[in-house]
């Protein structure tokens, strides 16, 4: 790293303590920044990375609810809005245990420079509640929606701020928070949210966006070696919404995905994935993994311990969370002979993953532009909301693969300019960047 970016990285640091996962964020984008430190050092400037650095407004507060028990419980909101230079902030809400301020900020750290890829007018952030929906009633669930939208409703507009949907906050939820959003302010504003149902100001393709374009995005890796997904074997961390959709993409374009993962273990199946039947246990019934082994028979297994990464493959597409492929994965991921990795999750590559299979020659995709389909649909639609139109899937789908053709062409340029060819992680970083600097000094100091 430069020394004037290290510098500058110890003050983001001792200005944010105990906050690793944001810290780690910004690490990865000042390492990419190098470059830019000789050749445009106005934007390499602590007067720069200090507001890109420090997000405009963070918000925190309390969500009262009641049980069905009848006992009351309080979890914690958040929403952090990190920069709105090049449009109103855009970004999900997580609703999982983990959620603290270190891991919103670092969700809408990455998210401001995602969302400058996919060329849109859409700035960054994040939000979410350590609320955990699993195991909890519709009933439990609505009442928690609610009590969390009273007060988000205050920060919210489709021109100040629009969220949308991640880790537990699917149809259900985002259907209930609109829901309480509509009673309180009296008025039907559906670009106030996005991956809202079809009947309600959805989009079509947004629920498989972030599946789909994470393999779009893998198969332009894959031309540039003139290679394809067809016969190739591959892992998927998850079993959600992002790693349903991007096994169905890949099983369409001639790929076998052989393993899926949830918090209780993983799921092999040699003769390929059912995605129907992981849609039917996971969506519908809410069940875990092991009802999948049950129900495909012989070819199926469940493995409790462990990790997925062991499972030997030429494609791993990592969509569960933050940190889950460390360097011990990576290296087994080299030595089983992996080619390409494109995340489909926030961050889910460790510092030591990323270096152990670039040192390998891996094909390795930040999320930060592989996972940026889902954002990119959820700015579509909320120009259909605007424009009062609905479009149908194929059209829908053919701009989400323009939108992730244009950033993998993006990412390459950048990084082939600034004398790194194939290094992704600096091409998004670097394109990003420039972006939004630019917007950010062209405001002016506000």
């Amino acid at each position: 790293m430069h020394p004037r970016l290290q510098t500058q990285l110890d003050l983001v640091t001792a200005r944010n303590p105990g906050e690793p996962e944001f810290l780690q964020a910004v690490q990865e984008l000042m390492l990419s920044l190098s470059p830019i430190a000789g050749r445009r050092p106005d934007y390499a400037q602590w007067s720069v990375l200090k507001r890109m650095c420090e997000p405009e407004r963070q918000i925190i507060f309390r969500v009262p609810w009641v049980d069905d028990a009848g006992e009351v419980q309080i979890n914690r909101g958040f929403r952090v809005e990190f920069s709105s230079v090049l449009g109103p902030y855009k970004g999900g809400l997580r609703f999982h245990p983990s959620v603290n301020i270190s891991i919103v900020k670092f969700l809408g750290f990455e998210q401001v420079f995602k969302n400058a890829l996919t060329g849109l007018p859409i700035g960054g952030g994040k939000g979410g509640s350590d609320f955990d929906p699993k195991g909890r009633s519709d009933g439990e669930v609505m009442r928690f929606c609610q009590s969390f939208m009273t007060e988000l409703h205050r920060h919210i507009g489709e021109y100040t701020d629009v969220p949308a949907g991640d880790i537990g906050v699917g149809a259900r939820e985002l259907g209930y928070l609109f829901g309480q959003y509509k009673r309180i302010t009296n008025r039907y504003e559906s670009g106030v949210l996005t991956g809202k149902g079809l009947s309600w100001g959805g989009s079509r393709v947004r629920t498989e966006a972030t599946g789909y374009g994470t393999v779009y995005f893998a198969q332009e890796m894959l031309a540039t070696r003139g290679d394809s997904f067809d016969g190739k074997r591959v892992v998927i961390s998850g079993s959600g919404n992002v790693a349903t959709y991007a096994a169905q993409k890949a099983e369409q374009l001639g790929a076998t995905v052989v393993a899926v993962s949830d918090s209780g273990g993983y799921v092999v199946d040699e003769s390929g994935i059912d995605v129907a039947l992981l849609q039917e246990i996971k969506e519908q019934r809410r069940e875990r993994l092991t009802e999948y082994v049950s129900a495909k028979g012989a070819s199926a297994h469940h493995v409790a311990d462990g990790s997925i990464w062991d499972v030997p493959c030429d494609i791993a597409l990592p969509c569960a969370t933050q940190n889950e492929l460390t360097g011990r994965d990576a290296k087994t991921l080299v030595e089983h002979g992996v080619g390409l990795v494109a995340e489909g999750a926030n961050m889910p590559c460790t510092t030591d993953a990323v270096e152990v299979l670039r040192d390998a020659g891996v094909l390795y995709a930040p999320g930060k532009a592989s996972n940026a389909g889902g954002v990119a649909t959820s700015a579509l639609e909320m120009q259909q909301n605007a424009s009062r139109e609905s479009w149908g899937f194929e059209e829908t789908e053919d701009r989400l693969r323009e939108i992730m053709s244009s950033i993998h062409e993006q990412c390459v340029a950048t990084a082939d300019e600034y004398g790194d060819p194939g290094n992704y992680v600096m091409g998004a970083n670097l394109s990003g960047y420039l972006r939004v600097a630019d917007a950010m000094v062209a405001l002016g100091v506000v």
